[in-house]
């Protein structure tokens, strides 16, 4: 397994509210994209990423893979929340967390996200978006009630429907797939999406594949900001 990440603030905004984190040992990886502002978003983003990865590595031995990432998202939720309402230039933070883990077998991989970053697979030069969005015009499409062009250029499709801290309590959704030798997994912030469509990004990960994963994490984040660069940009690939 090897993976790389890269983390950028993009050409409009002025502060970096993304983050990413990695726990190779452990097979864990994360990506979080925090909102509230410039400190509440950053606060909330590398917080909710540094729990994840805490509290997911926790009875890796002897819980199940779903059940730990399911917590592990729910702790982080939690530990937003109550620092948002701990200090009150933090209130209404939150941030969205997509995460991963690779089990030690090599034989498959858990996905868990809250939010609208997303987690894609790339396997024998096909791109499978892994993940549901949160997202308002995310659930107008899946319900039929949108299409995809129209959620593509919609003044809604900023509103995330489920977010990391900024209730309470929060359900993650989680899944599990086969390993096959050669997968290769990218997590990614909605900065990428934004100035990045699937066959954009599908190009990108077979033209630079087979080279050194950063050079590749490299050529995504440089592409995205060439058409625009919005938004923060996040990404990290492992490959098994």
């Amino acid at each position: 397994m090897e993976y790389a990440m890269l983390t950028d603030v993009g050409r409009s905004r002025g502060h970096n509210e993304d983050a990413c984190a990695a726990d190779e040992m452990a097979g864990l990886f994360v990506v979080c994209d925090g909102m509230g502002g410039a400190a509440g978003g950053e606060v909330a983003s590398h917080m909710a990423a540094r729990v994840f990865l805490e509290k997911a590595r926790i009875e890796r031995d002897t819980r199940p893979a779903r059940w730990r990432l399911e917590r592990a998202a729910i702790e982080a939720n939690s530990e937003v929340f109550l620092e948002s309402h701990r200090d009150m230039s933090l209130r209404g933070m939150g941030t969205t967390l997509v995460g991963l883990e690779i089990g030690r077998d090599l034989q498959e991989a858990w996905v868990v996200n809250v939010g609208d970053s997303r987690c894609y697979r790339l396997r024998q030069a096909v791109l499978e978006q892994l993940t549901n969005d949160h997202s308002f015009v995310d659930e107008q499409v899946r319900a039929g009630l949108m299409t995809e062009d129209e959620a593509s250029v919609s003044h809604l499709r900023n509103i995330i429907t489920r977010a990391v801290g900024s209730h309470g309590e929060v359900q993650p959704d989680v899944m599990r797939c086969e390993l096959m030798q050669g997968d290769l997994f990218l997590l990614c912030s909605d900065g990428l999406i934004r100035e990045l469509d699937d066959e954009a990004i599908a190009r990108v990960l077979n033209e630079g594949g087979h080279s050194e994963l950063q050079v590749c994490a490299d050529a995504l984040v440089d592409l995205a900001n060439e058409r625009g660069g919005c938004d923060n940009i996040t990404v990290v690939l492992v490959r098994v």
